[in-house]
């Protein structure tokens, strides 16, 4: 390989890592919630940070997460607006731009 197209692979990821760093990710969950667990893990799995809004001890960010969703059931997911409801690793991968 050459160094153009080296440097140009090299652009291509700092890009891409430039693009993960301005994700806005929000998780709105509860503590005794598998699935919400599976999401966070999976969520750090791909160093993707979150905010993590417990549902059950704040009643406004629970409003909020109905507000969006439409639902009360958790884990709902706010990737840069796109909302996911339950752990659906597809979904999740798909508004992050992750690869699977």
């Amino acid at each position: 390989m050459n160094d153009p197209e080296l440097e140009e692979i090299k652009k291509r990821k700092v890009k891409e890592l430039m693009e993960k760093a301005k994700t806005k990710v929000i998780v709105y969950s509860t503590p005794a919630c598998p699935f919400c667990d599976l999401a966070k893990r999976y969520l750090k799995e791909h160093n993707i940070e979150y905010v993590d809004y417990n549902v059950a001890a704040d009643r406004e960010k629970a409003r909020e997460m109905y507000m969006k969703s439409g639902q009360l059931g958790v884990p709902v997911l706010d990737i840069n607006g796109t909302i996911i409801v339950g752990f659906n690793k597809q979904a999740i991968a798909k508004a992050l731009g992750i690869d699977e």
